[in-house]
Parts: C-alpha cells; structure tokens; sequence
C-alpha cells in the first residue's frame, strides 16, 4: 500500500517536471531533432548542398584567377629578361628563295 502511494506521488510530482523540461529552449531542441530524424553523425542535406556549393565556388575562383594571371600577362607583354626568336641574316636569304 506505501509502494503503490509511493509510486503515485512521484507520478504526480514528475508530469510537472516534465511539462517544464518539455516547455524549455532544450527540451524544445530536443524534440526537433528526434522529429527531423538526424543523428549527431549525419550532417543532413542541407549541409551537403553547402558544401557542394562552397566547392564548385572554390573551383570557380582558382580558374577565374587563373584566367586573370594569364590575361595579364597577355596585356603587359613578354618580360624584357625574355630572349626574343629573330631571325639570322642568312635565315631570310634562305626563306626568300624558297618562296619563288
């Protein structure tokens, strides 16, 4: 007869407890979580779009940047310390005899 009196009390007592944890910003989150059906592992996937998305940017940058080096490089013209090809005096002797 104590045991079941016990018992009863403490079920009374927790329902409000309960009720609160239940009610709060944690319990809250909590109860998200378990009805979204993500566990702590799986990132879900949203997160893999994200990650897709910062890739293709990443790839997208290194070749604009690429791009960019080779342009200016195209713009500012061989460096002065690069040997030129010319032609020798008796390459264009040569060269002008062929063509006739």
């Amino acid at each position: 007869m104590v045991a079941a009196f016990a018992f009863i009390l403490v079920l009374v007592v927790l329902i409000p407890v309960l009720a609160i944890v239940i009610d709060s910003p944690v319990g809250q989150a909590l109860a998200r979580r378990i009805s979204s059906g993500e566990d702590a592992k799986g990132a879900g996937p949203r997160l893999d779009a994200l990650e897709a998305e910062v890739r293709y940017l990443t790839e997208t940058v290194e070749s604009l940047s690429e791009e960019s080096e080779f342009l200016r490089s195209l713009v500012e013209g061989p460096a002065e310390d690069t040997p030129r090809l010319t032609r020798g005096p008796d390459e264009d002797a040569s060269s002008d005899s062929s063509d006739g």
